[in-house]
């Protein structure tokens, strides 16, 4: 026969209170091609009626401006620019994938 523990209580208390090892932490989710992230960005009266003047689409407008400043600056490279989904069709198709 088996002999008990001396202290059953604290041999269970050891086996809960064993150290474990650390989990590693979850790794980073991939940014989608063309991902968007959502900001706070304060923009002047007047710049931003120009841009919602031009009705639909003013946020996109304002990007496109944004990417293409950050292009002439040598900040961006050549990425495919993201096409509206109500404009995908064969003749926008990069081949890729």
């Amino acid at each position: 026969m088996a002999r008990r523990p001396p202290d059953p209580r604290a041999a269970a208390e050891a086996v809960f209170r064993s150290p474990r090892p650390a989990a590693p932490p979850p790794p980073a989710p991939a940014a989608a091609p063309g991902a968007r992230e959502q900001v706070t960005l304060r923009i002047d009266v007047a710049t931003l009626e120009h841009f919602q003047n031009g009705g639909r689409g003013w946020q996109d407008r304002i990007n496109d401006v944004l990417r293409e400043h950050a292009r002439a600056e040598g900040g961006l490279g050549a990425e495919p620019r993201a096409v509206p989904v109500e404009r995908l069709s064969s003749e926008n198709d990069d081949g890729a994938g």
